[in-house]
């Protein structure tokens, strides 16, 4: 068992208290996240301001070339990485697990260090000349979730040094340990103080979305917490980008294939075992094909192979922590007590570990607790619809706007109707896709700001305009 350490300023930094953190699959311990104290963080977020005076100074090709070294850097260590994912988080190593986030990582990073925001010239005539440059804001604050925690965390840094930024990053207190390790690899490339590690458990993390040396925020996790991070960044008017939970509804259309589109619902629903924002999370089948699709997922789902992340053979693994465990839990028995008829699952898997099987709940309407409410686990509801235009208003009414999916052997009908849902991203016969270039953020109370791609870099800069 390893004392893991903060890392601030270039230097391993010791904590006096350590958390136990535990494998989802067997409850043995992985590590020992060191607690940060108030006065470390001040040493961070002191770090990271003084190693900002340098870092923002450098050319774009230097910050450019320091963003491929750390891609270089990461894919060295990716097994390690993925294994210490693994362990912690509980994803499997192979499929859509583990090494699979680690590649997104890679990829992700090798592409925002080819991104640029050269100067914009908006007049140059007679009258004058009007100029829009973009500056880094200063030292970046970034709280990551337990879901995908490596990936999410290069999603925040790497564009924020490749802006100019210096980062202080404070992850999940479920799955420390990977972030850590990415922090000090980073920093084999990096000069010290552009990227630096606070763990602790939640007070730790609202003490950095307050703390007056941080210029911006960026959150990924959920709208409540969201919420929280925006009024602690009220009293210094940070800038905030805020990627939260998300309700993702699935539209099939009455000409889809069932048997077609099963693989694509399912690993739009459950990838990561349902542990995703932009997962789809309800979905919605027109009356004349609905038992053909609830047949056709039943049966896709009973070839999928639930077991220990470190096993091989595990397509997917248990739910993360005991909290979600138990919610999803709730919300299924909740749905079987309105009504709703169990496909498959339904009941906990007798065996250590939060091992829950895949669910697929038929028969249940809007108003219940697994259809309104975001599961963020390896349960469906299947909602039966009969007229689509009033089904995509249904769809809209959540308060929920992260992402959104229609299905159809028609891709112009599909695309019709794909922009009359209210969310920030919407998928053509497959849901969830992300990808670098893509600008990726929610709408209503799923988020604000994006991120992806040269709209998600402006995300970390501010503009001046300069007229002569």
């Amino acid at each position: 068992m390893m004392d893991y350490t903060l890392f601030i300023g270039g230097q391993k930094v010791a904590a006096a208290n350590h958390h136990d953190i535990r494998n989802p699959s067997t409850g043995d311990i992985v590590g020992r996240m060191p607690l940060a104290t108030a006065e470390q963080l001040d040493q961070a977020v002191d770090a990271a301001a003084a190693a900002f005076r340098d870092w923002r100074q450098k050319r774009e090709e230097e910050r450019a070339q320091a963003c491929r070294d750390v891609a270089t850097a990461i894919e060295a260590h990716a097994e390690e990485l993925a294994t210490l994912l693994t362990l912690e988080q509980g994803k499997p190593m192979n499929g859509l697990g583990s090494r699979f986030e680690i590649g997104g990582a890679l990829a992700w990073t090798r592409y925002t260090a080819e991104l640029s925001l050269p100067v914009e010239i908006l007049q140059d005539n007679n009258e004058g000349r009007v100029e829009l440059h973009r500056k880094p804001i200063g030292v970046v604050g970034s709280i990551t979730p337990w879901n995908w925690p490596v990936m999410i965390a290069c999603w925040h840094i790497i564009p924020a040094i490749r802006a100019g930024n210096t980062v202080v990053i404070k992850p999940s207190p479920m799955t420390p340990l990977s972030t850590i390790r990415l922090v000090e690899i980073i920093n084999e490339v990096l000069p010290p103080g552009v990227v630096n590690v606070i763990t602790g458990e939640n007070a730790i993390g609202g003490a950095l979305s307050a703390h007056p040396g941080v210029a911006k925020m960026t959150f990924t996790g959920s709208t409540a917490t969201g919420k929280k991070i925006m009024a602690s960044a009220v009293e210094t008017l940070k800038r905030l980008t805020l990627e939260l939970g998300g309700n993702d509804a699935g539209i099939v259309l009455p000409d889809a294939e069932p048997k077609r589109i099963a693989e694509g619902l399912f690993w739009g629903a459950f990838i990561n075992n349902g542990q995703t924002c932009a997962a789809l999370k309800r979905l919605y089948v027109h009356d004349s094909i609905y038992d053909e699709v609830c047949t056709a997922l039943a049966d896709y789902a009973g070839k999928i192979v639930i077991g220990d992340g470190m096993d091989e053979k595990s397509v997917l693994g248990p739910i993360q922590n005991e909290m979600q465990y138990n919610k999803v839990r709730d919300l299924v028995e909740d749905a079987r007590a309105k009504g709703g008829r169990v496909l498959t699952g339904g009941e906990p898997i007798d065996r250590p570990g939060y091992f829950y099987p895949i669910t697929l709940v038929a028969d249940v309407a809007d108003g219940v607790r697994l259809v309104d409410e975001e599961q963020f686990g390896p349960a469906l509801p299947i909602i039966r619809y009969s007229d689509v235009d009033e089904v995509i208003e249904r769809a809209n009414r959540n308060p929920a706007g992260l992402g959104g999916s229609v299905w159809s052997s028609d891709p112009e009908k599909a695309k019709h109707y794909a922009l009359k849902l209210e969310c920030g991203s919407v998928w053509i016969n497959k849901h969830g896709a992300i990808q670098p270039n893509a600008p990726f953020g929610g709408v209503k109370q799923s988020g604000i700001g994006i991120e992806f791609g040269a709209e998600g870099l402006k995300e970390f800069t501010t503009i001046q305009t300069v007229l002569s």
